[in-house]
């Protein structure tokens, strides 16, 4: 089995339709979503908000 993973830049109050595109357009099968969170403002790093840079999509092919 090999596997790829894809980092996919996001802005998830507007990019849910080019996720949705390139989710389709992935041959193979994806095995996971990992999101990653920053913390960049005092509020989130202290939990109260959170803002998701990107995605790594992990995709078995």
């Amino acid at each position: 089995m090999k596997y790829k993973v894809h980092r996919f830049e996001i802005n998830m109050t507007q990019d849910q339709g080019r996720l949705e595109h390139f989710l389709n357009s992935l041959k193979g099968e994806v095995i996971s979503i990992v999101p990653n969170i920053a913390k960049t403002t005092i509020f989130q790093i202290y939990g109260v908000t959170r803002k998701i840079d990107f995605l790594l999509i992990i995709e078995k092919i």
